[in-house]
């Protein structure tokens, strides 16, 4: 299978309509892609990466393999209740939490905050994208993601690193699982991969990332507010045995009292009196069907007089 790759570089031109279309149908019946040229500065996600792997040999490697996870696959024991990972969760918006994290380096600290502000706008970019390929405002996400006073939506990071495993059919580096959230835009190793969806009964392996390109999938409350039309996708990472993993996971989700419903234009009409159906099918029988289930929702639950005669 191909994976839709996006390149943003032709959204400005006569390409326009026939990129829309490839990122529609990517949300739609992939819930995944890439995206290319997407005007991150590379040479600061090269950067990122690199500091993030010495954070990793200076502060967590040690400690995971000294962990009990390990001993257990010593023992060639396999394991269904934990992950083969080290991790730890920077939020940025509304509130940073990056200095709290032990023994960071400053240097880490504001490679990671000129990261992520360009990444915040590709995320606020793809959301207005969607939501005018959903026929909406372009807001709506945005919007839908925050709380009810204007704040959010919020943006975090689960930086990881799935080591080497000397037994891989005994663990999963991640297990099976959709994203609760909203967008996510990873940023991943460019050697290692690891990274699987599940699309039409099968597992797709995503290879490394060349050339910085941004991985993307849909969580479940795009799902959500897409009335189901955009999907968020079953996934798992598989750990190597010749090598670690680099994943930068960053979440543009809603804030916590963000109040999630299905966009009404989306929704089908409901509860609704068949004559008054009836009556309206019989002057628009020949013209498209969307016009009349947006003329019968706009008529509520009225009752109707009419001839229930099945045309």
């Amino acid at each position: 299978m191909t994976i839709p790759i996006i390149d943003f570089s032709t959204l400005n031109g006569d390409k326009r309509s026939e990129t829309m279309a490839l990122l529609h149908e990517a949300c739609q019946k992939w819930g995944f892609f890439m995206i290319e040229n997407h005007d991150i500065d590379t040479s600061l996600m090269e950067k990122v990466k690199k500091l993030v792997n010495e954070y990793y040999e200076e502060n967590l490697k040690d400690g995971f393999y000294k962990s009990e996870l390990v001993k257990t696959l010593e023992k060639q024991e396999k394991t269904f209740d934990k992950d083969w990972e080290t991790t730890f969760f920077i939020w940025h918006r509304p509130k940073s939490n990056i200095k709290e994290i032990p023994s960071i380096s400053d240097e880490l600290c504001n490679t990671m905050h000129e990261y992520i502000a360009q990444l915040i706008l590709l995320a606020e970019k793809l959301s207005e994208l969607m939501s005018e390929n959903l026929g909406l405002e372009k807001t709506f996400i945005k919007k839908s993601f925050s709380s009810p006073n204007g704040i959010g939506p919020v943006m975090g990071t689960k930086v990881a690193k799935y080591p080497q495993c000397p037994n891989p059919k005994l663990v999963r580096g991640l297990r099976e699982h959709t994203d609760a959230g909203g967008i996510i835009l990873l940023l991943q190793d460019d050697k290692v991969g690891g990274l699987e969806f599940y699309k039409d009964g099968k597992w797709v392996e995503i290879p490394p990332s060349k050339n910085n390109a941004i991985f993307v999938n849909t969580g479940d409350q795009i799902e959500v507010l897409s009335n189901g039309l955009y999907k968020s996708v079953v996934h798992r990472v598989m750990p190597d045995k010749d090598g670690s993993r680099l994943s930068m996971a960053s979440f543009y989700n809603p804030i916590g009292d963000a109040i999630i419903a299905p966009a009404p234009k989306l929704l089908y009409p409901s509860h609704y009196c068949y004559g008054d159906y009836l009556n309206l099918y019989g002057k628009t029988k020949f013209g498209e069907k969307g016009p009349r289930f947006e003329a019968i929702k706009n008529m509520g639950n009225g009752h109707a007089h009419t001839n229930n005669n099945i045309v």
